[in-house]
């Protein structure tokens, strides 16, 4: 398989020599090496007539499990191998190989026989972070790209850069193997944008998607089989809505039979029912948002007396206690200026940290990002820009400098958990501390731990006895 990182690479319909060869070589490259891997709804949308049945999926959770009723039955069944999929040999090459992986997650044992066997059903899935949902949709792209078709046929969208660079380096390592594919990626700084896109498989943001198709015409949707919408739930609402929305319309002109899948960790009512409307007759696996909690980390609230102390329990509390050598923390902030705050003031007494928000140069985001993921930073302070999908297994700690809240103020449940997340990946430990200094934090943070039955224990501030002791509860020595 052949990419490349930053530039498309050539695109004549002919591989280049090599992994990322040309413009964006060393981006491509660091990225494989970093992620270290291990308002419209068309007319014939209709709600799916489908019976419901019970399965498993992470931690034993139940969930509410629907086929669509062209499903044959045995396709629902949970897979026990990898080798039980009907996989090219070359993907498994890239999935035993490249990826280490030697049996499939549970969400992956649910879903692939879903999304891999004809009639290639429509899939909307709630999957826990890091329970191994990226593989589920990188196997069901790369498996129906044909490779002597030099058209884009498989079409990944995230809602944000560092999101679709992560999923651009897990397909093309899994991908290895499959010499005849390419995989491109689609954000904005990419060169040669007024060349026709070659490459099979492809990977973007939303705004970069529809410039290419829309605006400058250089990606063709014609032979489109595969649309994939990472944290989905996002897509599906406030500013990625239309657009969303405008791209299934766009690619169901020329196939209407096109499969979608949608994957997030957290759906709530009213974005799960146009998700519905939107993705017909789709196979749905839902959890109940009590077991979202995330039960490998442990959730932490600390009341400090006014702003300025939320910055002193961070750097005197918890980093002065955490042994952070084997493991990295991030920061969330709700603001660049809070970001920009906070770094100042860590730098100041010798924190090394970097910070990251949405309107910082492409290539500074790029930069602060590999920085991290290659272990070259351990702290990283950053806006919610970062909530969804980033995943760094070596990330033992999250600390909630801002309780999360929607636009008009109210707690933003879908959001702490996808930042609580950013911990704990692949069942591994972690743990959260979420800082109030106010009634109207508290109130927030009461309201999240009430939404999702999950009781978060509160540790003084001022006592480093009880930092120990919380720190020692959460066991992050398996960073």
């Amino acid at each position: 398989m052949r990419g490349g990182l930053g530039g498309p690479g050539r695109r004549d319909g002919q591989a280049p020599p090599g992994l990322g060869a040309g413009p964006g070589a060393d981006a491509a490259a660091q990225a494989l090496a970093a992620v270290g891997l291990g308002e419209e709804t068309p007319e014939d949308v209709d709600k799916p007539d489908a019976s419901l049945r019970t399965g498993l999926l992470e931690s034993s959770k139940a969930v509410e499990k629907v086929l669509a009723a062209d499903v044959d039955p045995r396709f629902g069944e949970a897979a026990t191998s990898f080798t039980d999929l009907g996989l090219k040999e070359t993907l498994l090459k890239g999935i035993f190989n490249e990826m280490k992986f030697e049996r499939p997650s549970q969400v992956q044992a649910e879903t692939l026989p879903l999304v891999l066997n004809p009639p290639f059903p429509n899939l909307i899935a709630q999957a826990f972070t890091g329970s191994g949902k990226t593989t589920c949709f990188a196997l069901a792209m790369l498996s129906r790209a044909e490779e002597a078709l030099k058209e884009p046929q498989a079409l990944c969208c995230c809602p944000t850069r560092e999101l679709a660079t992560q999923n651009y380096a897990v397909l093309t390592k899994m991908g290895t193997h499959c010499d005849g594919l390419r995989v491109e990626l689609l954000v904005p700084g990419m060169e040669g944008e007024g060349e026709r896109l070659t490459a099979q498989v492809l990977v973007g943001t939303p705004g970069k998607i529809h410039q290419l198709y829309a605006m400058k015409r250089t990606l063709r949707l014609k032979q489109m089989k595969v649309v994939v919408f990472d944290e989905g739930d996002n897509l599906m609402a406030g500013g990625f809505r239309d657009s969303s929305t405008r791209l299934l319309r766009e690619v169901r002109k020329f196939n209407k039979k096109v499969q979608v899948l949608l994957f997030s960790a957290t759906f709530n009512d009213a974005v799960k029912d146009f998700a519905v409307r939107q993705v017909p007759n789709a196979n749905q696996i839902f959890l109940a948002k009590e077991d979202l909690s995330l039960d490998v980390i442990k959730q932490y609230k600390v009341k400090v007396p006014s702003r300025e102390d939320k910055a002193t329990v961070v750097k005197e509390r918890i980093f002065e206690l955490a042994d952070l050598k084997s493991g990295q923390s991030i920061i969330f902030v709700k603001t660049r200026a809070n970001a920009a705050k906070l770094h100042a003031e860590m730098e100041s007494e010798g924190h090394k940290c970097t910070s990251i928000h949405g309107k910082m140069e492409h290539k500074d985001r790029d930069r602060v990002v590999n920085e991290f993921r290659e272990g070259r930073t351990r702290v990283l302070i950053a806006t919610d820009v970062l909530s969804r999908g980033f995943d760094v297994s070596s990330v033992t700690l999250v600390v909630n400098y801002d309780i999360p809240t929607t636009e008009s103020g109210q707690p933003d449940y879908e959001t702490y958990v996808h930042r609580v997340g950013r911990t704990g990946r692949l069942g591994k430990k972690g743990a959260a501390f979420n800082l109030v200094c106010n009634r109207g934090d508290e109130a927030q943070l009461a309201s999240i731990s009430k939404y999702y039955n999950h009781g978060i224990e509160e540790v003084p501030w001022d006592s480093d006895e009880a930092f120990l002791e919380a720190l020692k509860k959460a066991d992050l020595s398996n960073g």
